[in-house]
């Protein structure tokens, strides 16, 4: 990959930060074992420190039950880089600010063989399909399909990214996998016997310590990152084309996704504001009341 260096690199440092270079952390999903995160994830950061000026750090977790641990933790991290219900928890729980986010919205798709697919949906029923483990957003789409416990596939958790699940299909190790609409798209020769609802692209969120025009230069450069050529290795790595403007209305809601995931706690409900005081009195018309009397029978 052709990375920004010399000039260019110091003129955008310079454009985007005037304060002191800092260093913060980046935390992603585990989709990948944390060796090989640090490989997916190297040409964003690379990107996002010759850009700002600042020096960012990955920050991942062994497997999505001890980063949901940590989530519900508040374990600090800088910036989160996370799909729709992870986003949407930061932002109502932790205080964080949606930045950017990818244009294109997430879909699962529940990929098998052509003669796996003539039995539908039920012909899984039973069998083994592959999904990240819960409470990824892929496992949450999946029982989506299959609400019935007693009438469900075989589950396995045992992919380390969503690839694998792919793997393991072609291995004749399971019948499905469950996986991104980014990774389906690469196998044409697989049937999607189901795409779940669209959910809002994944979003790169700042946390409320980090400093706004730190945020303000992460949010330029993830802008016009699909405008340079030498940094289309970043997008893709990331399954995307390119990021757009995020607002936390998008993500409203996305939350309730985890309602049925253990540890799980619903948030507090704020107290309503009450109306503020004008200290006004309301003004009585003297004229008005003029030609109200009052009368008395004897």
């Amino acid at each position: 990959m052709k990375r920004i260096t010399g000039l260019s690199a110091m003129l955008l440092a310079l454009a985007s930060t005037g304060a002191t270079a800092a260093e913060y952390t980046l935390t992603v999903e585990p989709n990948y074992p944390p060796y090989q995160a640090e490989q997916v994830y190297q040409p964003l950061l690379d990107y996002l420190s010759a850009s700002t000026g600042h020096t960012f750090r990955l920050k991942t977790a062994t497997n999505y039950h001890v980063y949901w641990r940590d989530l519900r933790n508040g374990v600090p991290t800088d910036f989160a880089f996370e799909e729709a219900h992870f986003t949407d928890y930061r932002i109502t729980r932790l205080g964080f600010t949606p930045l950017v986010r990818v244009s294109d919205p997430t879909r699962y798709s529940l990929l098998t063989t052509a003669d796996t697919a003539e039995g539908g949906l039920s012909g899984l029923i039973g069998y083994r399909v592959v999904s990240m483990p819960s409470p990824s957003l892929g496992y949450l789409a999946l029982i989506e399909l299959y609400r019935n416990p007693m009438a469900q596939p075989e589950i396995l958790s045992e992919a380390s990214n969503w690839k694998d699940g792919v793997d393991m299909i072609f291995a004749g190790e399971s019948e499905g996998a469950m996986v991104p609409n980014y990774i389906a798209q690469l196998y044409p020769n697989l049937v999607s016997l189901s795409d779940s609802r669209e959910f809002t692209g994944r979003a790169l969120s700042a946390a409320g310590n980090v400093p706004q025009d730190v945020r303000e230069a992460v949010t330029q450069a993830m802008l016009r990152l699909h405008e340079d050529p030498s940094q289309y290795e970043v997008l893709v790595e990331l399954g995307a084309t390119q990021f757009v403007q995020a607002d936390a209305a998008e993500y409203a809601g996305s939350e309730r996704l985890l309602r049925a995931v253990y540890g799980y706690k619903p948030a507090p409900v704020r107290p309503a504001e009450p109306a503020p005081e004008t200290g006004q009195k309301p003004e009585v018309d003297m004229d008005a009341l003029e030609g109200i009397r009052a009368t008395t029978e004897d």
